[in-house]
């Protein structure tokens, strides 16, 4: 049987990351500005706040979310709680010339001014984790750490993390360095990282999963056919391709059977995967909502037990399209 307990919200736990105490589940912010359709400034804000008040104090952002839009919703959030809170995020993603022409930047001029940029719309002093975003076209990672490093000896920044590497480009950069986490998408249906969680486990490095709901296609609520045009899981592959709606009918049966949401039977399966990985796991499911935030909340208190495992564990192997691939 799959059994839920209720404890108090804001007795939110705390994981480590390394060095780096966090909320045992984070708040991802990037659809706050933009790629999951309509945005509002003030629901947003109080969303953050909302988190904040019930416990979950790992936010996460990025300079690109919104052109720079989500780093300042963010700073402008937490301008009076940052004693509470720990603030990610990332860059390396450069999109100054379109999005048709991004590049994956590491070069050591541009960390050290993304840095500042950062710091600058968040309205802080220093930033507790940041990540590079994507391995680097145009450096090695060596150059790119060693950057970021030096921010570090500069009191800007207090942790480094990376987001999608494989093993090979951890060991080097954690041989200049040492990481704190590594930032990936991971979920009952994204598994990839699941290759380089030995080497994380080895080096004593953090998993901090993104899109646990599957961009929210686990959680039962997606209209695939009724999304807006500026989100794009209208065209994704994934999102959009029907013989993936059995692997949410999936999570929903678990969810029946256990009294929870969908959302909660997804998360709680995260959770579980630290003691088989080796590794410390804090996933940050993105809201702009604090209905769904609450509900995310709850996961924590929800336990799935080997016969709701069972049915989870195989729905990897269903799943068809890419997770970036688009329709045409």
């Amino acid at each position: 049987m799959t059994t839920r307990t209720r404890g108090s919200a804001s007795a939110v736990k705390r994981t480590l990351l390394g060095a780096l105490d966090v909320s045992a589940q984070g708040l991802g912010c990037m659809g706050m500005s933009e790629y999951y359709g309509p945005t509002d400034w003030d629901t947003s804000i109080k969303t953050v706040h909302r988190a904040v008040d019930l416990g979950v104090t790992f936010l996460d952002t990025a300079d690109q979310y919104g052109a720079g839009h989500n780093e300042v919703l963010l700073g402008r959030a937490i301008h009076d709680r940052r004693e509470q809170v720990q603030i990610a995020t990332k860059f390396g993603i450069d999109r100054s010339a379109g999005d048709d022409a991004r590049t994956l930047r590491g070069d050591a001029r541009y960390v050290k001014r993304s840095c500042e940029a950062s710091l600058l719309r968040l309205g802080v002093e220093v930033i507790d984790l940041y990540y590079l975003h994507r391995p680097p076209q145009n450096a090695e990672i060596e150059e790119t750490v060693g950057a970021m490093a030096d921010l570090v000896k500069e009191g800007k920044i207090r942790h480094l993390g990376l987001s999608e590497v494989d093993g090979d480009l951890l060991r080097r950069a954690h041989a200049v360095h040492p990481i704190t986490a590594v930032q990936s998408e991971y979920s009952l249906w994204t598994r990839d990282v699941e290759a380089v969680t030995p080497t994380m486990a080895e080096l004593g490095v953090g998993l901090v999963p993104y899109s646990p709901l599957g961009r929210g296609f686990l959680t039962g609520t997606v209209d695939r056919t009724g999304l807006d045009s500026s989100d794009f899981r209208s065209s994704n592959e994934r999102i959009q391709t029907d013989a993936n709606q059995a692997i949410a009918d999936t999570v929903r049966q678990v969810a029946e059977q256990a009294g929870a949401a969908p959302a909660q039977v997804a998360l709680a399966w995260v959770y579980t995967q630290t003691d088989r990985l080796g590794v410390p796991i804090v996933p940050i499911p993105g809201t702009k909502r604090t209905r769904w935030l609450e509900q995310n909340v709850a996961s924590l208190d929800l336990t799935l037990d080997d016969a709701a495992l069972a049915q989870l564990q195989p729905l990897a192997d269903q799943v068809a399209g890419e997770r970036y691939g688009v329709t045409h």
